[in-house]
């Protein structure tokens, strides 16, 4: 049944039971009556009921001319996996600055440690939370604000600031120093218990602040919240190290020492980016969001006293732009989508003509970007990396995207992103300001517009 035969039936049907609020037998009987007299319905129905959706709807033309080559390829290492976890943009962010070390290291493979990121942003947005709890006190319980925050107060997912924030006050470890614990791969039951923790935590701050206790009062009750918060992460992923003695073989079986060095030493020693040079930008088409503005989002945060979330809103083509010069100057790129949207998982292929659910259902599907995004049907939803381009007259036409979900989807965890679907569900990539035209450059100063706590512009961070 076609959109415009759809249409039709419903000029047909009852008038009466067009007019009421409800759906009444006559007009039931008339959809099943139309249901049954056509075929495209009958045969979608078949196929549907017996094999999953996707599988029905996959547009074959779309896969046949989609292959995994690339004008310019930078990767020649593994995948990572961060199993069953929302740790994607710390992976992303990690397995960004990989490529870097591993160069300076001749090293063919090399991870940082992702529990060591996690430790210390779990530790950092535990708190960060509870001064949000102090600092919002004043407010009912039921306040949409408040009941953001006690909602969402410690997810796995996070921003490019957020990283680049844990980086730059704790440093960074190689894996060995720091590995994969039960709970850092699997991290459900832990943040299960951190959120019983934390919201048994923000009733104590709220019940002092309400009671007339001062703002230092409070905080001495929440350094007592935040000792339990500590011993629980010690717990569940380990201790972090303070110095740890590094050495290692490189590719070409040569011994190097570093000797004796803390996080930070290292991060300094073997992060080959300038972190101060990065910006985020964003693709928010939504009309009431400004091109050329930077944004922030309400209490998006994970470190007191670190830097903001902050975003600049540019058009589509100045992002793909930047991210192409970056891929072709010799580094990957960071960035941020909807992950789920006309993807299929086996192939790693992402189009935005993947599946044709018109074609099953009948009906077009015909929310844009910004109507998506305007009635929650997109947002933010996984980070990961370009280590590739397919540039042709000039133009990107597909790109190739490091995963971490490890190396059994896709060709062995390495997917293709045709442009159509940059188009349509990208959002986010962190890029040396540099690359930006001297208008954006001169933007990047401009104060913040600010986001409520909800805008999808901050759903990356709240990755489950």
């Amino acid at each position: 049944m076609t959109a415009t035969q759809t249409t039709s039936v419903t000029a047909q049907a009852p008038a009466s039971d067009i007019r009421s609020a409800d759906l009444g037998a006559d007009l039931l009987a008339h959809l099943r009556e139309a249901f049954d007299a056509d075929p495209a319905g009958k045969i979608a129905q078949n196929a549907v009921t017996k094999v999953p959706l996707d599988d029905v709807a996959l547009n074959r033309s779309v896969v046949v001319s989609t292959d995994h080559t690339f004008s310019h390829v930078l990767d020649d290492w593994t995948v990572t996996d961060q199993q069953k976890s929302g740790r994607c943009w710390m992976f992303a962010g990690l397995n960004l600055f990989r490529v870097g070390a591993m160069k300076k290291m001749n090293l063919k493979e090399f991870e940082f440690s992702q529990s060591y990121t996690l430790f210390w942003d779990k530790l950092e947005r535990a708190n960060y939370f509870l001064e949000t709890i102090i600092e919002t006190a004043d407010k009912p319980v039921d306040d949409r604000v408040v009941a953001h925050l006690l909602d969402r107060p410690l997810d796995d997912g996070g921003q490019w600031n957020m990283f680049i924030n844990i980086v730059k006050k704790h440093g960074l470890v190689p894996k060995a120093f720091m590995p994969e614990t039960q709970s850092s791969s699997n991290t459900a039951r832990m943040n299960n218990m951190l959120l019983a923790r934390l919201r048994e935590g923000a009733r104590t701050l709220r019940n002092l602040r309400a009671g007339g206790a001062s703002v230092d009062e409070t905080r001495s009750a929440k350094h007592d919240i935040m000792r339990v918060i500590h011993r629980m992460l010690y717990i569940h992923l380990g201790t972090p190290p303070t110095e740890f003695d590094w050495q290692w073989n490189d590719k070409d079986k040569k011994f190097h020492r570093d000797g004796m060095m803390t996080p930070k030493q290292f991060a300094e020693k073997y992060i080959s980016l300038p972190l101060d040079d990065y910006v985020c930008l964003v693709h928010d088409p939504r009309p009431s969001s400004p091109t050329g503005r930077t944004f922030t989002v309400q209490h998006l945060g994970n470190v007191v006293g670190g830097d903001i979330v902050k975003y600049l809103n540019v058009d589509i083509d100045v992002m793909k732009d930047v991210a192409t010069r970056i891929i072709t100057d010799g580094e990957p790129v960071w960035f941020g989508c909807d992950v789920g949207k006309m993807m299929q998982r086996d192939l790693g292929v992402w189009d935005a003509d993947l599946y044709e659910y018109g074609a099953v259902y009948g009906a077009q599907f015909d929310l844009d970007k910004p109507g998506r995004l305007e009635y929650h049907h997109t947002l933010m939803t996984h980070a990961m990396l370009f280590t590739g381009v397919d540039v042709v007259d000039g133009k990107a036409r597909r790109w190739r995207v490091e995963n971490s979900w490890g190396d059994e989807s896709g060709k062995k965890g390495f997917y293709v992103m045709n442009d159509s679907w940059f188009e349509q569900y990208m959002f986010e990539i962190g890029a040396p300001k540099k690359y930006l035209p001297a208008d954006l450059q001169q933007a990047l100063d401009l104060d913040p517009i600010v986001l409520p706590p909800w805008d999808p512009m901050g759903a990356l961070a709240l990755a489950r």
